[in-house]
């Protein structure tokens, strides 16, 4: 599932990079952002952006209807947008509230609806920790795209305040006309056309994007929970081969698990080539250390570069250390737990055979020569000192006891172990 929409993505990407518009035919990308913003709105968007700059599209617009979200979503969203070079118009339809109201303010021109309304982006919980740092992200944020910075503060910090539309102890929302009249809506605009007339895109083409079952996918597959679950079963995986010094179940369990975990970075925009060249760098180089004698070289390499490439794509910082560790830790429990007991359990039983062949069953590892002591026979190839010999019309490999003997000179089995049969001249 997830290797065909990594493959439609590339297959689009490589479409439109072939058989680019025509000068004068660009297009403009419409992005819908509605409900909970969360990682399915990151994967939409990272998707939208990425397809606009392949169209060299002349303008991405964003329809926002929502309460907020979650703010780390909001950022990564925000940041595409402020990171683009393409013209960036925000339409609020209803509402863009908390989070959502700092992906509206990341535009470069924002229109609202009437009876829409942007702000009230107190964070929850409210600490004095979380307010300095959305109170931060909104201020740089408005600076950038060139809007008064006290009123995004005032969203976000109730005690600021902002004369006129809050009083100090009340958390700044702003209504159609409020949010015209301090520069945070260029307009109110009944319907999108009238949005695309208003920018002098109303006669270009329309290409909109929707939230799909693969970005909800993506977002399902990038909760944290899930993630670090992800990383439990490949840590396991990895384990469980150098256990075993092969390639079985374990290993397609790991695979899986990290084609899910990349490919939902991948459509979030959060892992690029670099970390999954890594990736691949390690599981090959932990393979030669399972064929190859290197003294533990090759498997530290390569499990150093594995936790470098999940780490990276985590996010680089201390939460991202915090789950690779969680997720380490949790994986060796499981291993150690199943080292300890699966051997004696009754699941084990079942998938192993519980006969085993000994001599007193009358079963042995190799044949048994020892009939042949005593007997004499002729040499076939000379014995330097291993060689054939013929015994009573029965070629054997026989060795001597350090003598060389040539062809047609007549030996004697003196001893046999195992498949070893010695040989003196007569």
């Amino acid at each position: 599932m997830l290797i065909k929409i990594m493959l439609s993505m590339f297959l689009g990407i490589l479409f439109y990079g072939c058989y680019p518009l025509v000068a004068g035919a660009q297009p403009v990308v419409v992005i819908q952002i509605k409900g909970e913003i969360d990682s399915s709105q990151v994967a939409l968007v990272h998707r939208a952006m990425a397809e606009a700059e392949s169209l060299d599209a002349k303008a991405i617009m964003i329809e926002i209807d929502t309460f907020g979200g979650l703010v780390d979503s909001a950022v990564k969203i925000r940041d595409m947008i402020s990171q683009t070079p393409i013209e960036t118009i925000c339409y609020i339809k209803n509402r863009a509230w908390s989070a959502g109201a700092l992906i509206a303010i990341s535009h470069k021109h924002i229109a609202i609806a009437p009876g829409g309304s942007i702000g009230a982006a107190e964070p929850i919980p409210t600490t004095e920790k979380t307010v300095a740092a959305l109170k931060a992200e909104f201020a740089a944020t408005a600076n950038k795209s060139g809007r008064n910075v006290k009123v995004a503060e005032a969203m976000v910090d109730k005690t600021v305040g902002f004369p006129g539309y809050a009083e100090p102890g009340q958390i700044l929302a702003l209504t159609d006309y409020q949010a015209k009249e301090v520069g945070y809506a260029d307009f109110i605009a009944a319907d999108r056309e009238e949005i695309l007339s208003y920018y002098g895109l109303a006669e270009n083409e329309r290409r909109e994007y929707q939230i799909g079952w693969s970005e909800r996918f993506a977002g399902w597959l990038s909760d944290p929970t899930v993630k670090s679950l992800l990383l439990s079963v490949i840590f396991l995986a990895v384990f469980t081969e150098i256990k075993t010094a092969g390639l079985g179940v374990a290993a397609f369990t790991g695979l899986v698990a990290a084609l899910l975990f990349f490919g939902s970075q991948w459509l979030t925009g959060l892992a690029g080539w670099l970390e999954l060249i890594l990736f691949i760098s390690g599981i090959l180089l932990i393979l030669i250390e399972l064929f190859v004698p290197g003294f533990g070289f090759w498997g530290i390499s390569g499990a150093s570069c594995i936790l470098v490439s999940l780490f990276l794509t985590l996010g680089g910082n201390g939460a991202a250390l915090a789950t690779l560790s969680m997720s380490l830790i949790v994986a060796i429990i499981i291993f150690l737990v199943v080292l300890k007991y699966l051997p004696t359990s009754k699941l084990w039983t079942k998938l192993t055979l519980a006969d085993v062949e000994t001599k007193e069953h009358g079963f042995s590892s190799s044949a048994d020569y020892t009939s042949y002591i005593g007997k004499e026979g002729v040499v076939i190839t000379l014995l330097r000192p291993a060689g054939m010999v013929d015994i009573e019309g029965v070629h054997l490999d026989v060795i001597s006891e350090g003598q060389y003997i040539e062809p047609g000179v007549r030996v004697k089995v003196v001893s046999s172990n195992g498949s070893r049969i010695l040989v003196r001249r007569v």
